[in-house]
């Protein structure tokens, strides 16, 4: 029988699953030296968030095919390590989502009917009813940011109280919105109508702050703001200075930029219920992830694919001496125009020409899902879960193969269709690199790397580079490099500059406000 080693706290159910498949050995708060002498031993490790499995536990375990992570998070795995290694891992990623989802309702219950400080004043010997006169969330606009599947059952469970919902996520098809009853919207249009507002979005660099002085600006002064997902979304000092000055009626916050949050501004004001990032705890939650991630090890022991795999399997490149460098060129493609589309989405084609239309070229529709939904998913997407991911979204994607363009013996082009028009992205592998060679009708050639990019949309005016340049220079912002895109001399063209730097806001209003400037976007590949 395999031997299954459970190096961190997990619900007595899943512990007793796992002993009818194996051999299961429980050793809480292993040093990591002890940790590494022993793992060599087992078949399985289960851990939740305080056991650390480094590169060198990955390295030990001789014998290791899968690490069981019992929540959602990895960041205390190191899945480089195990991908090298070929061992699988895999998490619970739906086991607290009723946990979240009902905490979120509970939070907005509490804020409209101010329960927290009327169970404190009540306590204190007063009786001031009058005081604590609270709203009806019936008929009442709830915005949700975020209709992965914790953002989709506050919705449900939101419709079930009369409230009208209105959601935002760029990548839920407007059937899927349909079935559920939810209204999509836009995101300034939710900042402006919703009486109620909460946040279900991954932490991203487009996400972070994704609440701030500007966007509580143009609130309604009665909105109430509610955060069971990640502390990094909203700027605390921010929205407690709105609520300070009544231009936000109040929040509910269960999750902190700094965890335990002991200087945080949302801690001192009454208007604002706080609770110690509760939103999975509850002992229903804890028995379902237990017993999720006890099934998705049991899988892989079996020699079965695990549904919730989060790391990609290992593909030798010498088995796929092809299709290989096109994963990651099919990956880059997705992402630069998941960051590059703007509005809702509406159909997905995925192109494929060229020598690599010979083969099965399931990776590769993979590999660009991994691009398009990675920045905006709330769980981690890669070539295991992204066709699953996908379909749960209701996304269309039509897949089309044809003979090679010109002088690419292969590309892989990205085709967005949004509610306010098309994206198209291609990328080749040339001379051992992924090259990005076309953004919408311009056909470039850049290689794709990390840092950012700042693409601008402009008519073709002498000068215009150098105007450009000159904003990045005086605010010290370094370009790496410069590629320029064009229909005709003079006419509409493209630029994109390669940054080494960040792009505060401030400098890229600059650039919006040059004359025959019609769109900039930064992204980050």
């Amino acid at each position: 029988m395999p031997r299954i080693l459970v190096a961190d706290p997990v619900a007595p159910e899943g512990i007793e699953l796992l002993r009818t498949h194996g051999e299961v050995d429980v050793k809480l708060r292993l040093d990591p030296k002890d940790l590494i002498s022993i793992i060599g031993e087992y078949d399985a490790l289960v851990v939740r968030s305080e056991t650390k499995v480094t590169a060198d536990v990955i390295e030990a375990g001789k014998r290791l095919q899968v690490i069981g992570r019992a929540g959602v998070g990895v960041d205390n795995i190191d899945l480089d390590a195990a991908t090298r290694k070929g061992i699988a891992v895999v998490n619970a990623p739906t086991g607290n989502t009723i946990a979240a989802a009902e905490h979120t309702i509970a939070m907005m219950m509490a804020l409209a009917r101010n329960i927290p400080q009327a169970n404190e004043s009540l306590r204190r010997g007063e009786w001031t009813r009058s005081a604590f006169t609270g709203i009806e969330v019936r008929n009442r606009v709830l915005g949700v940011i975020g209709l992965g599947k914790v953002g989709t059952e506050v919705s449900r469970r939101a419709i079930g109280l009369q409230m009208h919902v209105l959601g935002y996520d760029p990548f839920v098809s407007q059937e899927q919105a349909n079935l559920l009853g939810i209204e999509l919207s836009t995101l300034d249009h939710i900042f402006r109508e919703s009486d109620f507002i909460c946040l279900h979005t991954p932490l991203t660099e487009s996400t972070r702050g994704l609440i701030g002085e500007k966007e509580l600006a143009v609130m309604k002064p009665t909105v109430r703001i509610l955060n069971v997902a990640r502390g990094e979304l909203i700027d605390e000092v921010a929205l407690s200075k709105a609520v300070d000055e009544g231009r936000v009626a109040g929040a509910a916050i269960d999750v902190f930029i700094k965890e335990p949050p002991v200087d945080s501004p949302l801690l001192k004001n009454s208007k604002i219920i706080v609770t110690p990032h509760l939103g999975a705890s509850t002992e229903e939650a804890q028995m379902e992830v237990a017993r999720e991630v006890a099934e998705q090890v049991i899988s892989v022991l079996q020699g079965q694919s695990a549904r919730y795999t989060v790391n990609a399997p290992f593909v030798l490149p010498e088995t796929q001496t092809i299709l290989a460098p096109y994963i990651e060129a099919a990956t880059y493609a997705g992402k630069l125009a998941t960051q590059l589309a703007q509005g809702q989405l509406q159909t997905i084609t995925l192109r494929y020409e060229g020598e690599i239309a010979d083969y099965d070229t399931n990776i590769l529709k993979a590999a660009c899902l991994v691009g398009l939904l990675g920045p905006i998913s709330e769980e981690r997407v890669n070539l295991v879960n992204a066709n699953l991911l996908a379909t749960q979204r209701g996304l269309r994607i039509t897949e089309q193969k044809g003979p090679a363009v010109e002088q690419y013996g292969s590309l892989v082009t990205v085709e967005m269709e949004t509610s306010q028009g098309k994206t198209v992205t291609s990328a080749a592998h040339m001379r051992g690199e992924t090259h990005i060679v076309q953004v919408n009708e311009y056909w470039i050639d850049i290689v794709a790397a990390g840092g950012y990019m700042l693409f601008t949309d402009h008519e073709d005016r002498p000068g215009m580079i150098g105007a450009v340049g000159t904003i990045t220079g005086k605010h010290d912002i370094n370009i790496g490099f410069m590629e320029v895109g064009r229909l005709s001399a003079r006419g509409r063209a493209t630029m994109i500059l390669g940054l080494d730097d960040p792009l505060p806001e401030e400098v890229l209003a600059e650039i919006n406000a040059l004359p025959n400037v019609y769109q900039t976007s930064v992204v980050q590949l």
